[in-house]
């Protein structure tokens, strides 16, 4: 997907995983919504900075990437919500594009991609954004529902990384 694709899955996501965080119609939502945008976004559209340095879909399209992003808010205690945004950076980029992305770069540069996807110039690549978009949504619902509640306060998390020396 193009930068568009990614903004786009990054604004749809925001506004669900709002709803899904803070259930309802109030100011509590509208600022967990407002809360959280900002940081998916910025996730989203990280990975694509290698396309000014090394190799796009290579060098920040991994999975070391993200599992930095997602220890970041268990030892810093901030950034909470970037690593949803590279995630689901990655899983559009595989799912919803025809290339793929490197997942274990550097240690492969093997590409990965299922074959439902579609050219980023392709004129259903907008249909296909919201399709993803819509399942990556369903998938956070049944996960913070069912698993782990996504709206965690990491502070003692980091506390407890700095007590040990992390």
């Amino acid at each position: 997907m193009n930068k568009r694709g990614h903004v786009l899955n990054a604004l749809l996501l925001a506004l669900g995983l709002g709803f899904v965080l803070e259930p309802g119609l109030g100011a509590a939502t509208a600022r967990t919504t407002a809360e959280i945008t900002v940081p998916i976004v910025l996730g989203a559209l990280f990975p694509d900075v290698d396309t000014a340095f090394g190799r796009h879909r290579k060098t920040l399209h991994s999975l070391p990437v993200l599992g930095v992003f997602v220890a970041y808010p268990v030892l810093f205690g901030n950034l909470q919500y970037v690593w949803i945004g590279v995630l689901t950076h990655y899983v559009l980029d595989v799912v919803g594009s025809r290339r793929g992305i490197a997942l274990f770069h550097p240690l492969s540069d093997a590409e990965y991609g299922l074959p439902s996807g579609v050219t980023t110039s392709s004129k259903y690549a907008d249909l296909v954004t919201v399709v993803v978009t819509a399942v990556e949504l369903v998938a956070f619902y049944a996960l913070h529902t069912y698993v782990v509640t996504l709206d965690l306060d990491l502070s003692a998390a980091s506390e407890a990384a700095a007590g040990i020396g992390i």
